[in-house]
């Protein structure tokens, strides 16, 4: 493995912990776009409403942040590989709980999404500073790369798979297999995840310090109230097309070609995306790109058919990366930019999940709250048009950020991805 990757990264320098390090978030990637897709249409064969999903997601949206806090805590007084760990362990149980509970999922809908939150928490913020501090500047575009390309091949083969398996089995012996693999991916990375070099912590860990910065640093919190309003948007997209999906084919398998041409269209335009956009060009980027993504929506919302379904990929396939790319760059260039970047790259990280999760935890209570009063069938739409706007939105906030001339950037991580992100 090693020889492979040193051959294809020229004269870089490849470390052990590199190698280990792109290991454990390709096995990540497998299980997570191999089963998660597939457990809120598990919840809905079960319970058959969309609330039982919403709380489901709120247990992510909920305990995910509050894990970074809490991990970042760990990782700047104990040590970043046993976040890592404890973030691919949480995720391990989470597959497990899914395969003992079986057909209770539903009724433990909360618990289950906790547990998946706690395991993101974990994960993210370890592989993040993991990121920054096992690449160097030389081999940091090569590790991005080729994990991207890791991402982009579970995203495209995981689902895919998992929706063959599914179809050809009997009635839930598909989704136990399917899930019984991604629990020993995730057993996997615990294992892979010992043969990392142990990295102590150093500093204090000051939240506070780093969350009182929008009063000093417009342009902190310029792209934080962008990244609530992320939020606002994946609150309900995440799960609301994936279960118009289902509902509309009634098929497990075309969920994974869905999702197939999702991301084979994401993985291209990621390319393009990273090839074209200069830095002068981000701002009309992302106010494209969220134009694109607000306009998808109206492909499926009067009337709604799988080729419809798959004309909305299409277009949110392009679209995500074209506003993704310079959005992500942007972020990272105000915290490179900030101050206290240096020392305390951990904590704007944390901030920032505090505020997208923000985002998402209102979309959901407003989801919960309005579907309890009035028929899922009339508010839904309206519901998806309201926050459908929240990355056309973030053009408002990004447009007033200027930050001089572009030189090194002191912070430069992998933007996170889930399964079901580029809805």
């Amino acid at each position: 493995m090693q020889k492979i990757i040193q051959s294809m990264s020229k004269n870089m320098t490849i470390t052990r912990d590199l190698i280990f390090l792109l290991l454990i978030g390709g096995l990540y990637s497998l299980g997570i776009f191999l089963s998660n897709t597939f457990v809120n249409v598990y919840l809905w064969k079960q319970a058959g409403d969309y609330m039982t999903i919403a709380v489901y997601n709120l247990g992510i949206f909920i305990f995910q942040p509050l894990t970074f806090i809490i991990a970042g805590r760990i990782a700047k007084r104990v040590d970043r590989v046993i976040v890592l760990r404890l973030g691919v362990s949480f995720l391990s149980i989470f597959f497990l709980s899914v395969l003992l509970i079986a057909e209770h999922a539903s009724t433990f809908n909360f618990m289950l999404g906790s547990l998946l939150g706690i395991g993101y928490g974990f994960y993210w913020l370890a592989f993040n500073v993991l990121t920054f501090e096992i690449t160097e500047p030389d081999t940091r575009d090569f590790f991005n790369g080729f994990l991207g390309v890791l991402q982009s091949l579970g995203g495209m083969i995981g689902p895919v798979l998992a929706g063959s398996i599914i179809a050809r089995m009997a009635e839930n012996t598909g989704y136990t297999t399917i899930f019984t693999v991604s629990f020993i991916l995730f057993l996997c990375a615990v294992i892979m995840s010992f043969f990392l070099n142990r990295r102590q912590a150093e500093g204090k860990f000051e939240f506070k310090r780093i969350l009182k910065e929008r009063n000093h640093n417009k342009n902190w919190k310029r792209i934080l109230n962008a990244h609530v309003f992320q939020g606002l948007r994946e609150g309900i997209f995440l799960f609301v097309i994936t279960i118009w999906v289902f509902l509309t084919t009634g098929s497990e398998f075309s969920l994974g070609i869905f999702n197939l041409v999702l991301s084979g269209l994401s993985f291209v335009f990621y390319f393009l995306a990273t090839r074209f956009i200069k830095p002068a060009m981000r701002k009309r980027a992302i106010l494209t790109g969220g134009l694109l993504l607000f306009a998808a929506l109206f492909t499926i919302l009067f009337d709604i058919n799988y080729t419809l379904l798959i004309i909305y990929a299409v277009l949110i396939g392009a679209a995500y990366p074209i506003f993704t790319v310079p959005y992500v760059s942007l972020t990272y260039d105000v915290i490179g930019k900030a101050r206290f970047a240096k020392d305390l790259r951990i904590e704007y990280i944390v901030v920032r999940e505090l505020f997208v999760n923000t985002g998402r935890v209102i979309s959901l209570l407003t989801f919960i709250l309005t579907l309890s009063v009035f028929d899922p069938k009339i508010m839904i739409p309206v519901l998806l048009v309201i926050f459908g706007m929240g990355h056309l939105m973030i053009y408002i906030f990004v447009k007033d950020i200027h930050l001089g001339p572009t030189g090194k950037k002191n912070v430069m991580v992998k933007e996170q991805v889930t399964d079901e992100k580029n809805r």
